[in-house]
C-alpha cells in the first residue's frame, strides 16, 4: 500500500497512467468499430476533391457564401453608429397612432439616459432609483440588441413580470412599511390632516387636466388624466400602481416624473415654503412628541388596514402591505423578516422595477407633446400638494392654542423621509435651535397613507 503522505507524486503519476490508457482504449475501440468506419467511408465519398472545395468550409455548405466585401458591409451595417444615423421602424404611439421612430431618436434616449444616471449617481438625486432606471433607458435603446423586445429580452421579462401589473410595487411597499416609525403620527395625530391636505395636489391637478382637454392637441381621458394627478403624491410605487391599472402606456413617463419630482424635493418645496409662511410662522417652536407605547404601535397597522378593506377595500392591497411590513417591524418577533424588507428584499425589488421602467423609456413613448404636458401637471401636482400642507397648517393655527410650524404641512408628500429632512432644514436655518424632523414625519407618513387612499379612490371609480 502506497503512503499518502509520503508518496503523493507516485499516486498521482498513477493516476495520469490509468486515464492515458483508458482514453487510448477508447479512441482505438471506436476507430476500428465497423460503424465508424461505415460513417469515415461515407464522409469521405460525400466531400468533394480539394481542387472543388472552392473555399467552403466542409459541415457548411447549406450556408450562403459571403464575399469579403459582403462581410464588411454587414459589420458596417450592424453597428450602433449605422443605426443611429439611417435605422428606420414603425411604431405606434401610446394612443395607438402610426409613427415612424428614427435612429437619432433612439440615440436621443441614450442620451436621456446618460443624463438620469448622472443625477443620480453625480448629483444625488434618488440614485437608488434613478441610476438603474438611467442604465434601463439606456439598455432598451440599444440599436439590434432587443433586450426589451418580447418574449425573450431581459427588460421585457422584468417588465411583464412585475412592473406591468402590482408585484413589485406592492413589495416595495412592503419595505417601506418595514422601514417607516409611525410613531410621530400616533403622538400627534391631527397633523394626519396635513397628509390629507396634500391630496389637493392629486385632485386638483386631476381637474385641470381634465379642463386642459379643451386646448388643442390636448387629448387626455379620466384613466390618463388619474396616472398624471397621483405625481402630486410623490410616491413612486403608488404612481406606478395606479398607471398599470389605469393607463400602462404612460407608465414609463408618469414614473420617471414621480421619482424626478422626488428627487428634486430640496429644490423645488423651499421657495413655496418660504413664499407662503412668515418668519414669525417659521420661527414657531412646537413642544416635544409623548412617548408612544409598544401596544400602540403594534395595533396601529392592524386598525389601519382593518378601516381600509371596511371603507376603501379597493386601496386595501396598497396600505395592507405597508401595515403588514409595518406590523413585522413594530411586532418584535420576527426580526430577522423585518431585516429582510428593510434591506436585501426592497432593494432588490427596487433594482428590477427600476429597470422595468427605464425599459419603457423608447421613443415612440417618451418623443411625444404628450409627455411634456405630463412632465409639466405632474411638476404642477407637486407644487399644488407642497402648498396645499402649507395653507392647511396655517388655517388650522386659527383654532389651535397649541400651534404648529406649517413649514411641517409641506412634508404632507408622500416623499419619505426627504420631505421631512426639507421642513427641517429650512426650519434650522430660521433657528439653529428649532428640531421639527420628528413633528414633520408626522403628516410626511401620513401622506403616504392619503396617497394610497386617493389611488383606491381613482381606481375604485374608474378602474372598472
Amino acid at each position: 500500500m502506497l503512503n499518502t503522505k509520503k508518496d503523493p507524486g507516485r499516486i498521482v503519476k498513477m493516476c495520469l497512467i490509468v486515464l492515458i490508457g483508458a482514453f487510448a482504449v477508447s479512441v482505438v475501440s471506436s476507430a476500428f468499430s465497423p460503424g465508424a468506419q461505415a460513417q469515415t467511408a461515407a464522409s469521405k465519398s460525400e466531400l468533394p476533391s480539394i481542387h472543388n472545395l472552392n473555399g467552403i468550409i466542409p459541415n457548411s455548405t447549406d450556408l450562403p457564401r459571403v464575399s469579403l466585401s459582403t462581410f464588411m458591409r454587414n459589420i458596417a451595417e450592424t453597428t450602433g453608429i449605422f443605426a443611429f444615423i439611417t435605422d428606420k421602424t414603425e411604431s405606434e404611439t401610446p394612443a395607438g397612432e402610426p409613427i415612424t421612430v428614427f435612429g437619432w431618436q433612439e440615440l436621443l434616449m441614450v442620451a436621456v439616459g446618460f443624463l438620469i444616471v448622472y443625477l443620480g449617481a453625480a448629483k444625488n438625486f434618488e440614485p437608488l432609483l434613478l441610476i438603474p432606471i438611467g442604465f434601463g433607458t439606456i439598455f432598451v435603446n440599444i440599436p439590434f440588441a432587443a433586450m426589451g423586445e418580447a418574449p425573450h429580452g431581459m427588460l421585457n421579462i422584468i417588465y411583464e413580470g412585475g412592473v406591468g401589473n402590482e408585484f413589485f410595487p406592492m413589495i416595495i411597499f412592503m419595505g417601506i412599511g418595514a422601514m417607516t416609525d409611525f410613531g410621530p403620527l400616533i403622538a400627534n395625530p391631527k397633523t394626519a390632516i396635513l397628509g390629507a391636505a396634500a391630496q389637493f395636489g392629486v385632485f386638483g391637478t386631476l381637474f385641470g387636466i381634465s379642463l386642459a382637454n379643451y386646448l388643442p392637441g390636448v387629448a387626455f381621458n379620466l384613466k390618463e388624466a388619474c396616472s398624471v394627478a397621483i405625481i402630486g403624491g410623490a410616491d413612486g410605487p403608488t404612481t406606478i400602481y395606479i398607471a398599470a391599472k389605469l393607463a400602462p402606456h404612460l407608465l414609463a413617463t408618469v414614473a420617471v416624473a414621480a421619482y424626478s419630482y422626488m428627487a428634486l424635493v430640496p429644490i423645488i418645496q423651499p421657495p413655496i415654503m418660504k413664499a407662503l409662511t412668515t418668519k414669525e410662522e417659521r420661527l414657531i417652536r412646537m413642544k416635544q412628541l409623548r412617548p408612544v407605547s409598544k401596544v400602540e404601535k403594534i395595533a396601529f397597522p392592524l386598525v389601519v388596514f382593518t378601516l381600509s378593506i371596511f371603507l376603501i377595500p379597493s386601496a386595501a392591497p396598497l396600505i395592507g402591505c405597508l401595515m403588514f411590513g409595518n406590523f413585522i417591524r413594530e411586532c418584535g418577533v420576527v426580526e430577522r423578516l423585518s431585516k429582510t424588507m428593510q434591506n436585501e428584499l426592497i432593494n432588490i425589488v427596487s433594482i428590477f422595477l427600476s429597470l422595468g421602467v427605464g425599459s419603457q423609456m423608447t421613443p415612440d413613448r417618451f418623443l411625444n407633446p404628450s409627455s411634456l404636458i405630463i412632465v409639466v401637471m405632474g411638476l404642477a401636482a407637486f407644487a399644488i400638494a407642497t402648498a396645499s400642507g402649507l395653507l392647511v397648517a396655517k388655517f388650522m393655527n386659527l383654532f389651535l392654542k397649541e400651534k404648529i410650524n406649517p413649514l411641517i404641512g409641506s412634508a404632507g408628500v408622500s416623499a419619505v423621509p426627504m420631505a421631512a429632512r426639507v421642513s427641517n432644514k429650512v426650519g434650522l436655518e430660521e433657528d439653529p435651535g428649532n428640531f421639527l424632523l420628528m413633528h414633520a414625519m408626522g403628516p410626511n407618513v401620513s401622506g403616504v397613507i392619503g396617497t394610497a387612499i386617493a389611488a383606491g379612490v381613482m381606481i375604485a371609480v374608474y378602474g372598472g
